[in-house]
């Protein structure tokens, strides 16, 4: 029994190899990071985070910190991870945010401790203002699903602003969330 799978994990792996090897003479190359990607570059690091939420349009926000720290996965791939409270309540959430060459935009994936299921959403860049601006659609806290507007600023290299917009009660959007990032020396 010990030689049959033996001999069936060896024959599985050089099968493996052979369709890779195989299959990279007829591939097309790999993606390679370009100027999209330089939008992502920019995020890389660790950022102390200020965030302010407004539970209800015109009424004071409350306010927390938080760090996220960014890395680039193949210089593609933005993987961004966030710690910090929310009104005393630990926080933590996961993001991945790329350029789509389909698409031609960005895409992201976002899960976080108070969600019910991962959102997604698709942005445009415009280098002129250094601004992302997009739409993240998924489940709040309650599981209803929500799509809202979001803008992304890199004021300088250290500081980027971060404003996630609701609808109001007029049904104008209005700010819901505001994150300010400092890049950490």
């Amino acid at each position: 029994m010990k030689i049959r799978t033996v001999l069936l994990s060896s024959a599985l792996v050089a099968f493996g190899f052979g369709r890779l090897v195989g299959a990279q003479e007829g591939m097309p190359p790999l993606p390679k990071p370009g100027p999209e990607q330089d939008v992502l570059k920019a995020q890389v690091g660790t950022w102390d985070a200020t965030m302010e939420a407004w539970m209800q349009p015109g009424a004071p926000p409350m306010t927390s910190t938080g760090v996220e720290t960014n890395t680039l996965l193949a210089g593609m791939w933005l993987i961004t991870d966030f710690k910090g409270d929310f009104g005393g309540t630990p926080f933590q959430g996961h993001g991945i945010l790329g350029f789509d060459g389909v698409k031609k935009k960005y895409v992201s994936t976002w899960v976080d401790s108070m969600s019910m299921g991962p959102s997604q959403g698709e942005a445009t860049y415009d280098p002129a203002a250094k601004t992302m601006t997009g739409w993240m659609e998924g489940p709040d806290m309650t599981g209803r699903v929500s799509k809202m507007k979001n803008v992304s600023e890199q004021k300088d290299p250290d500081t980027r602003v971060f404003t996630m917009f609701t609808p109001g009660p007029d049904g104008k959007d209005v700010p819901g969330m505001r994150i300010t990032y400092k890049r950490r020396k």
